[in-house]
């Protein structure tokens, strides 16, 4: 036989609490609740990991990103402060370079061997001190004041008596308040690229000219020694941005370079492009001369090593947010394995529970039924017992008819009673076809308080109060079993008060449920039996006035209807029982419940 399993309906039940029906687990639904539990932790996982993406992962993205930004432009400013600090040093070098050619035609003119008239062998032997000084001296040449040269040593021996007075570089040197000059690269009479530096002296109030000739491939040499950094390349141009010095691979003289730098401020760095590749070019202006020296080097041998560095940085930054991201993936996916596996041990547990506790349901419900059972039986063998004795005339009893009848009125009594609790089992298992109508709460109440006045409440002092609410919505439900669970409670309520009371029954429509209250004056409920109230045959009538099936059934009945029970109680002051009912909601097609 199949019975409804109330027993944990009302567990979290306390006194001065609503006690609300509670689903009991179900083992016929193990594989579901896995499921879920499953599906659970992994959208746990699934969220821990999108916060491992956006709370690490992407704060590190865009703080690379920034560093990356950032690195890159201080990469590109330290590659130009470099290349500028080599034009700086390069021209200072040089001007320091052209000074010491300027101080060594001084030392010529001032030296024993100088005179105004100088001759060849004097001349040849000034030019052999020279080139001992700097290799890069090709003649030497003295002017009179008419700008005639009347003395040379040099590889140009036709350029002895040549007039130079209309000559730039001479014209410039007489007509500027300066003691020396020094030309740009030109021709000349040899029709060979070169420059001059000329200096001026003063005898006996005539002005006299000594000059000397440079290779600018010789000083080319020089500017590629004192060159610093790989594939750096230093030009010298002018500024009209003609080649002064230049590298013989790259261009020659005379020629014309397409990058002329500003002449303010003084040094300074630029990028250009040039045959499809980025140069970075710094610049400095000569104070010897208004040259400019041209240091260039592509942009990416300039940041070769801060981009091995930076590369270096970067990898061993997504290598460690690689790394730490592994870690922690692999430590979330064990701890929420782990808390899965617990979850579903007691999910497991639970249904061990579950089953234990149907187990001690079936128990009790056993022991309740034998107990309820074997009361009626032993009154019928007692009472058989008794006719058996009053038919033996050795006892002398009275046998008459009326005798007999009354014992076995007794009997029927004690029958019925067992009948009766059979009946209540057999309609809390069996399986009927429902006859659902629409009713109507205020009228089923109607009834059942009237009926109850006339057989169970009629000899009792109890007062019948209610505040129905009129044009409650109708619901779907059989009526004989709503009137069953009300007056199962309107008889509980009844039973509660002892001498006089008063009863009150409510009715209202909210949150898409009726709420049914029915309350009493009566002795209350102690605490220690709100968790019971709702278990088969627990009772607390002495003397056999009841079965402890009444409340069992209505909770049953109630939550069938997909509804629910509610219990207040104050000990001493009464106790309040709301039953919620939903609107509209269609009966099920058969009333059988199995235990799950």
């Amino acid at each position: 036989m199949r019975v409804w399993d109330t027993s944990h309906l009302f567990n979290d039940a306390q006194p001065h609490q609503p006690a609300t029906a509670e689903h009991v687990y179900d083992p016929a639904d193990s594989q579901a609740n896995l499921r879920q539990i499953r599906h659970h932790f992994k959208q746990l996982q699934t969220r821990l990991i999108l916060g491992l993406i956006l709370g690490f992962l992407l704060p590190n993205a865009l703080l690379s990103a920034y560093f990356h930004f950032q690195f890159t432009h201080t990469l590109k400013e330290s590659a130009k402060l470099n290349l500028a600090a080599v034009a700086e040093s390069q021209k200072n070098t040089i001007d320091l370079y052209l000074q010491e050619r300027v101080v060594n035609l001084y030392n010529l003119v001032h030296s024993k061997e100088f005179s105004l008239n100088p001759t060849q062998a004097q001349m040849e032997n000034l030019l052999t001190g020279l080139k001992r000084l700097n290799d890069g001296f090709v003649d030497i040449g003295f002017f009179d004041p008419e700008g005639v040269q009347i003395a040379y040593a040099g590889p140009f021996s036709s350029l002895l008596g040549t007039d130079y007075s209309k000559e730039p570089w001479y014209r410039k040197l007489l007509t500027e308040n300066q003691n020396y000059l020094i030309s740009d690269v030109y021709t000349g009479f040899r029709n060979v690229p070169h420059f001059t530096i000329a200096i001026k002296q003063v005898f006996d109030n005539r002005t006299y000219v000594m000059r000397a000739a440079l290779d600018p491939d010789k000083f080319y040499i020089f500017l590629r020694s004192i060159n610093q950094g790989k594939e750096v390349e230093s030009t010298l141009i002018n500024h009209q941005g003609v080649y002064q010095v230049v590298d013989p691979g790259h261009s020659q003289l005379p020629g014309v370079n397409d990058h002329i730098p500003p002449a303010s401020p003084p040094v300074g760095v630029e990028e250009y492009e040039r045959g499809g590749q980025n140069m970075l070019v710094a610049y400095a202006w000569l104070k010897e001369h208004l040259w400019a020296l041209l240091v260039m080097q592509p942009v990416s041998v300039a940041q070769s090593g801060m981009i091995k560095t930076r590369l270096v940085l970067t990898i061993s930054l997504i290598v460690i947010s690689l790394v730490i991201s592994a870690v922690i993936y692999f430590t979330i996916k064990r701890l929420v394995d782990r808390a899965r596996r617990m979850a579903e041990k007691g999910q497991q547990l639970q249904e061990m529970l579950a089953h234990a506790s149907k187990l001690a349901a079936i128990g009790e419900l056993a022991a309740g039924v034998a107990h309820e059972i074997n009361n009626p039986l032993a009154i019928i063998m007692a009472t058989s017992g008794v006719i058996r004795d009053m038919l033996n005339p050795e006892f002398e009893l009275d046998h008459s008819p009326e005798a007999i009848y009354k014992e076995l009125s007794v009997i029927d009594t004690a029958a019925n009673r067992a009948k009766g609790i059979t009946r209540k089992l057999q309609d809390m298992g069996k399986n009927r076809v429902p006859s659902v109508a629409e009713c109507d709460v205020n009228a089923l109440l109607g009834e059942v308080v009237d009926r109850l006045k006339k057989v169970e409440l009629k000899s009792k002092h109890i007062e019948m109060s209610d505040h129905l609410v009129p044009d409650l919505p109708r619901i779907f439900a059989e009526p004989e079993p709503l009137r069953q669970v009300f007056a199962n409670i309107l008889i509980n309520a009844a039973d509660a008060i002892v001498d006089r009371g008063t009863i009150t029954i409510a009715t209202e429509a909210k949150e898409g449920m009726i709420w049914v209250t029915i309350a009493d004056t009566g002795k209350g409920i102690p605490p220690e039996n709100m968790q019971q109230i709702f278990n088969p045959f627990f009772t607390t009538k002495g003397g056999g006035k009841g079965t402890g099936l009444g409340l069992s059934i209505a909770a049953s009945i109630v939550k069938y209807l997909g509804g629910t029970i509610r219990v207040n109680s104050i000990p001493g002051a009464g106790s309040s029982f709301t039953i919620l009912l939903p609107i509209n909601a269609p009966a099920r097609k058969t009333t059988k419940h199995h235990n799950k």
